[in-house]
């Protein structure tokens, strides 16, 4: 039987990923943009991802995709979501202001009417339609798995969702994954992970301070719940339209309540060090890679260290399904005594990305 604490979050993670896909706003618009060579597209602008823009022409079936380089053009009155090699993000909408090789994209601020930025082409790294609604500025995926084999009666699935949700100065993203596998003559197991990050940028062009906080279910490792809570300083390494990748480090404080209960492993509490990481790159139309990782060296209880860590790789065969091929794990260097130092595995679904993904 799971415990109260499995089943708590579950219960969380089902809920949460049914309230992800939210309804996005539909677009009447008439964007116009004209490429170095003259060509010149009318329709709707999806969004701009690794050096690709996304348009929808009334007239094609499907999505057109073009070379951001390549643009020399463009109005639109609808409000977009940009993101900037500095890491800044701007909600407003967008034109040009004249006529070069790296043309600068003029973007009214939506929050601040009188006010107008003006950013170069080259760093403009992703954007995609907003609303001044709260519900509409949220971006993301769902990720399902599922293997079966009839030789020993084995069932594994997966399903992990991730949602973003961006301002100007400061971001949010939660994200989930939860794994439940069985066989003929073998325990039930699970795991369940919920991960919340936040971050604020600095004065200073990609240096933010944020906060994180995991919270870890684990049968395999006999964890009933795994508390996590760290915030600190941190930089983005590289932030192009083909990679993404920053490190966070600072403080935090751990609490593990394990499945037996006795004098030497109740609950622990722990001062811990905190290093975290993501990894995202993109490639042209096809596939990308997201990878999010954490370090954490106990303080209080030296030569302790938890490591845990989610990857998934997706082959895009339309604008918003994919294939992806996923990996978690979690790892303690020194658990209770009898206990497992580790817990991973791997699956292989469908992937769906709403919102500006």
């Amino acid at each position: 039987m799971e415990t109260r604490h499995a089943v708590t979050i579950r219960a969380i993670i089902l809920s949460s990923t049914l309230l992800f896909p939210l309804p996005l706003f539909a677009q009447d618009s008439k964007d116009v943009i004209v490429m170095k060579n003259g060509d010149r597209i009318t329709g709707e602008i999806k969004g701009l991802s690794a050096g690709v823009l996304s348009v929808r022409v009334r007239y094609i079936d499907g999505r057109i995709s073009v070379q951001w380089s390549q643009v020399a053009h463009l109005e639109s009155n609808t409000l977009y979501l940009v993101k900037t090699e500095s890491g800044a993000v701007y909600t407003g909408k967008l034109s040009t202001s004249g006529e070069s090789d790296d043309p600068p994209i003029r973007i009214e601020v939506a929050a601040t009417p009188e006010r107008e930025v003006e950013i170069a082409q080259r760093k403009i790294i992703s954007l995609g339609p907003t609303s001044d609604s709260f519900w509409h500025r949220f971006d993301g995926a769902i990720n399902t798995g599922l293997l079966f084999s009839k030789g020993n009666e084995s069932v594994q699935y997966n399903l992990s969702s991730q949602v973003a949700y961006y301002r100007e100065r400061w971001s949010g993203q939660v994200s989930f994954n939860s794994t439940f596998a069985s066989s003929s003559g073998a325990n039930l197991s699970t795991r369940n992970q919920t991960d919340i990050g936040t971050l604020r940028l600095l004065r200073w062009n990609n240096w933010f301070y944020g906060g994180h906080a995991s919270f870890l279910q684990s049968s395999v490792q006999e964890i009933n719940l795994q508390t996590t809570l760290g915030a600190g300083v941190g930089r983005y390494l590289k932030n192009t339209n083909r990679a993404t990748i920053y490190v966070l480090g600072g403080l935090g404080w751990q609490n593990v309540g394990y499945k037996q209960y006795t004098v030497d492993q109740g609950t622990q509490n722990t001062a811990v060090g905190f290093v975290a990481t993501e990894i995202k790159t993109f490639k042209f139309k096809k596939n990308n890679l997201d990878i999010s990782a954490s370090l954490i060296p106990a303080i209080s209880e030296p030569g302790r260290v938890h490591f845990n860590a989610n990857a998934i790789y997706n082959i895009r065969f339309t604008p918003d399904l994919s294939w992806n091929f996923s990996f978690y794990g979690s790892w303690d260097s020194r658990p209770p005594a009898t206990f497992p130092k580790s817990d991973y595995g791997t699956s292989s679904g469908l992937s769906w990305t709403f919102g500006n993904r």
